[in-house]
């Protein structure tokens, strides 16, 4: 399947077994597009070595930094290569599955013909809890702020979507010089300011498989509480995220 007007954004830092396994995957499936480009964040020497010999095996464009400046910034700079009008987003510990081809052609299809539409998410690891009626396969994305439950913010998520190129232009560049958790959570809030528009595909878990191998752990580390499965802790940090992302989503400068 091709897709001309569709980039592959690949975001990438020590992982490049992980980036072979997705290019090869992306390979195996007969999926082609406009362009490629891998988004390295300053990795160590036998990775960066890996990179190159992997940019001459598949043909991407490798934007590179010479010391690591954080997910925002690695973002920020691969967006900024994007020539084409569609920006397909997949983190390179990420293997999609035979069914998201057929899939990502039916959502570039709803989105060009939706010009209201930011965004179709693929993945998540929970549902969304505010979907409107679409189709058999997505609902449209609503976020009340009366909503009881905090999980709205993740109207954007930067696990695997499809968005419109001009993403940074509407929402904002991300965040650049904070922890990974927090970029993110700051382009969430600025996505929902902004009047965000996505759908969510609802067998979320169909289309991709998240591989974190022994070899080549999640580089991205969470504050233990945030984590934590302790009941007390639970409804704290529960009320806690309630009160604090409404009123993110109020008064944080987007």
């Amino acid at each position: 399947m091709e897709f001309p007007n569709v980039t592959l954004l690949i975001t990438h830092y020590n992982r490049s077994q992980s980036l072979e396994q997705l290019l090869t995957t992306i390979n195996a499936l007969q999926l082609s597009f406009g362009d490629i480009v891998v988004s390295d964040d300053g990795s160590a020497a036998k990775h960066a070595r890996a990179l190159t010999a992997l940019e001459k095996k598949f043909g991407f464009r490798l934007i590179t930094t010479p010391v690591n400046k954080g997910l925002g910034h690695n973002l920020n700079k691969g967006q900024d290569a994007v020539r084409t009008p569609y920006t397909l987003y997949v983190q390179e510990d990420f293997i999609p599955h035979e069914a998201f081809g057929p899939i990502l052609e039916k959502s570039l299809s709803i989105m060009e013909k939706r010009s209201d539409l930011d965004i179709v998410r693929y993945y998540a690891y929970l549902p969304f809890p505010y979907l409107k009626p679409f189709d058999e396969n997505f609902g449209e994305m609503f976020v009340p702020l009366s909503g009881i439950h905090y999980t709205k913010i993740y109207a954007y998520s930067d696990h695997p979507h499809l968005r419109r190129s001009d993403f940074l232009t509407k929402f904002g560049r991300y965040a650049e010089g904070l922890k990974g958790d927090r970029t993110e959570y700051k382009m969430c809030i600025s996505f929902i300011q902004c009047g965000g528009k996505g759908l969510f595909y609802r067998d979320f878990k169909r289309l991709f498989t998240q591989a974190n191998s022994i070899s080549e752990p999640s580089t991205m580390h969470r504050v233990a509480w945030r984590q934590s499965k302790n009941l007390l802790i639970s409804v704290v940090r529960d009320f806690y995220r309630q009160i604090k992302y409404n009123l993110d989503i109020l008064f944080m400068r987007p």
